[in-house]
């Protein structure tokens, strides 16, 4: 299996939801995908400003390799900055950012 920090963006809740950057688990083609115990099936031609559903709920999510720059999020600039799962901290600070984490681990 391969796996990748990324970072997920709950649509449901608005074009800027609650987001969180942890470990995603990927399947081979990379159209599904598995992080907390869910399942993310790719969206095709949704409409909507997500690119994955749990395919249990159908919630909407923004799934994405988290960015070096931070910035992540669809729409820019609004909205609390995403969770970062303690599981992936030091590595996403130091592999995905470049940068010692500032809160100190």
């Amino acid at each position: 299996m391969k796996f990748r920090i990324m970072y997920l963006e709950d649509k449901s809740k608005g074009l800027n939801g609650p987001a969180r950057i942890g470990r995603v688990r990927l399947s081979k083609t990379g159209e599904t995908l598995y992080y907390g115990g869910r399942t993310f099936e790719a969206l095709r031609n949704s409409g909507l400003k997500a690119n994955f559903s749990d395919a249990e709920t159908g919630q909407p999510f923004w799934i994405a390799k988290a960015r070096k720059g931070g910035d992540d999020r669809l729409y820019k600039g609004a909205g609390d900055p995403p969770v970062i799962d303690d599981d992936v901290r030091e590595e996403y600070w130091r592999d995905v950012r470049g940068m010692p984490d500032p809160v100190g681990g």
